[in-house]
């Protein structure tokens, strides 16, 4: 098979360069390895900058977003039983939207068919090949037969685990870490949710989060040591730990029900700075992690998408390779404001083991801070919203 785009990985970043390419007229190819129930069981974040629906707005698939979208205006720290109200309209004249990544990838996958959009599920043994040439190809295993793919560019959008990143030789590969002391503890449950808006709590007893999917469906993280295990964790045991956080602080107080799914994720932050290789281009999760709090995975690896697209569009239309030799300066750019802003909230709303008295004092303070000065709330709303492209 031959085509001009091949995009490994079919999750929200995968998909979206897809039909971007697709409705530009430049043919492509998703491979993926999992099948698309896999693909629609992973649970993950659900509140989406503009430059997120923007891309759904400009593919016409929004259909699902504008009828079950919540717009939010704002959202709320809390310490102790304050909340803390960062009105990010009013701060930046923007807003976020609370979906569902399921349910974006959703949307993103049943438009594919209609559009041409090719995708290949349950590909296994994945291999990159040639990507120094100007003929890099694919190859991978489907139904026990070997299938090669050619291609003017390879776009790995394939998350953490993939094989996109890990064909690039270690000796160009430039990356930074920081792994942290504890994991979220999450419960998504068909409930009202407690509060309007979301709220991250740094209380006595360590971090929560109150968000929701919809009117009626909750999602809910508290902060658990690394050595927690879910058998410790029983769903009346959590519920009564929510309660007793955000009862005193939040609008309704905590309604508990049957778990939808719970688990335990460890957080880290990471990047790949070589999202160039060849003719191998990295976008998302396999370029990038950031710790969930303030909600930038999902939204940066539009960003990531939408350098890109833009990118190979006027490398075929106009025969400019200039975007795509400036692509990873301009994500990466992007990549550690995000960053920034993650590790910021992080080690604000968190209790680290290594913390004393001194830095506990040191979180209240800054709270104080965010709390009577305007031009720290706008800092932090210009940041949750999503920084310009």
């Amino acid at each position: 098979m031959k085509t001009r785009v091949a995009i490994i990985g079919s999750g929200p970043s995968g998909l979206l360069l897809g039909h971007l390419l697709r409705a530009a007229g430049i043919d492509c190819v998703i491979v993926e390895r999992q099948s698309p129930d896999y693909v629609l069981g992973r649970i993950r974040a659900g509140v989406l900058e503009t430059v997120t629906t923007g891309l759904m707005e400009q593919l016409g698939i929004d259909a699902g977003l504008k009828a079950k979208g919540l717009l939010e205006e704002g959202f709320n720290l809390a310490d102790g039983e304050r909340l803390i109200r960062i009105e990010i309209t009013r701060l930046t004249g923007k807003h976020v939207v609370v979906y569902g990544q399921t349910e974006v990838t959703r949307d993103l996958m049943d438009a594919a068919p209609e559009r041409g959009l090719q995708i290949v599920y349950e590909a296994k043994e994945v291999a990159l090949h040639d990507l120094e040439s100007d003929r890099p190809s694919v190859t991978y295993l489907k139904d026990g037969v070997e299938h090669r793919i050619e291609a003017d560019f390879i776009a790995g959008c394939d998350g953490f685990h993939g094989p996109s990143r890990k064909a690039i030789p270690g000796a160009q590969a430039r990356e930074f870490e920081r792994e942290y002391p504890f994991g979220w503890l999450g419960i998504l449950a068909d409930v009202p949710p407690c509060h309007p808006e979301l709220i991250y709590a740094n209380g006595a007893r360590g971090f929560a989060l109150a968000s929701m999917r919809s009117t009626t469906r909750s999602r809910y993280y508290i902060q658990v040591p690394l050595t927690d295990t879910l058998d410790q964790w029983p769903a009346a045991r959590l519920w009564d730990e929510l309660a007793e956080r955000f009862d005193p602080i939040s609008e309704h107080g905590v309604t508990g029900g049957p778990a939808l799914e719970v688990s335990i994720a460890p957080l880290r932050s990471y990047v790949f700075e070589t999202m160039r290789h060849g003719r191998l281009f990295l976008a998302g999760d396999a370029a990038h992690i950031v710790p969930p709090t303030g909600a930038k995975g999902l939204n940066l690896a539009a960003s990531d998408v939408a350098y890109l697209s833009d990118a190979l569009i006027a490398h075929y239309r106009h025969g400019d390779d200039a975007a795509l030799a400036g692509y990873e300066a301009k994500a990466l750019a992007r990549i550690w404001k995000a960053e920034r802003f993650s590790w910021y909230l992080t080690k604000l709303m968190h209790r680290f083991p290594e913390d004393g008295r001194f830095e506990h004092r040191m979180q209240q303070a800054e709270l104080d801070y965010v709390a009577s000065s305007e031009a720290m709330q706008r800092v932090i709303a210009e940041n949750y919203v999503g920084l310009p492209l």
